[in-house]
């Protein structure tokens, strides 16, 4: 871990807090290195079955380090693109991360702090929270957080945010499908801790590849190529070790085996 990034397990729950309050937890090229180096870890690790993205402070990220933006703005073009990969490698690994992601959103989001929130598979935030996709006012835009944002936020309400890099409230990131929970502040963690309680009742393969399901589901046109994909799934998915033991769990009237 980095000093500007903790990760707590409780259980079969890994915490991963971004901890630079002072700098309203601000992305350089440091955190964003060992961020997705955590994810990716966490990914991998058989034993964790629910990651939380969570903050330090009072804000959730500012999204761009306004140091590590005056060295980009010196640097080449070349230099631009690859340090924009490595962002754009964060939010992909989150995105595809192969468990389920709870996003606690306990302050301001603005900018990559944006594409943080939308890449996580459940998002829940406190009611005073602010967000904003700024880098319009900057000449620039959020381009590579723009798959995960269009994909929440749907091409309208993207058109619109993305042009006037207008800040908005709880209840607007609500409306528009950025958040999926709106809570008073001291309600957080017990909202959090319900999506934790659902999503430990799932299977463990059938929560983590969810995610899969929906992405290629919604990336595929060919129907007659999907039913068959998806009925290949359910299939295997039957027959399969965990499977069985759910729908005997079910049937038997017990407990299955993942439930603690």
């Amino acid at each position: 871990m980095s000093a500007n990034l903790t990760l707590a397990r409780e259980g079969a729950v890994a915490r991963l807090r971004l901890d630079r309050p002072a700098l309203h937890n601000a992305f350089d090229d440091a955190l964003i290195a060992a961020l997705t180096e955590a994810l990716q870890a966490l990914g991998r690790d058989p034993g964790v079955r629910v990651v939380v993205l969570e903050a330090a402070g009072a804000s959730f990220s500012a999204g761009a380090d306004l140091n590590w933006m005056r060295g980009m703005a010196a640097a080449s073009e070349d230099a631009n693109r690859e340090d924009s990969l490595r962002l754009a490698r964060l939010m992909r690994t989150l995105d595809e991360l192969p468990k389920p992601t709870i996003a606690r959103v306990q302050g301001a989001a603005f900018g990559g702090g944006v594409g943080l929130v939308a890449c996580c598979d459940i998002a829940i935030g406190v009611a005073g929270a602010t967000f904003g996709l700024t880098e319009s006012r900057l000449g620039l835009l959020p381009a590579v957080i723009s798959p995960y944002l269009i994909r929440a936020i749907g091409t309208r309400n993207a058109r619109r945010y993305f042009a006037t890099a207008e800040l908005f409230d709880a209840a607007e990131a609500l409306r528009i499908g950025l958040l999926h929970q709106v809570v008073p502040a001291d309600a957080l963690d017990a909202a959090i801790d319900r999506q934790l309680a659902l999503l430990l009742k799932a299977a463990p393969f059938a929560a983590s590849d969810a995610k899969r399901l929906v992405r290629e589901t919604a990336a595929t046109t060919d129907r007659d190529r999907l039913d068959h994909d998806n009925a290949a799934l359910i299939a295997a998915l039957r027959v399969s070790p965990e499977g069985q033991e759910g729908l005997g769990a079910f049937l038997d009237k017990r407990r299955p085996g993942w439930v603690e």
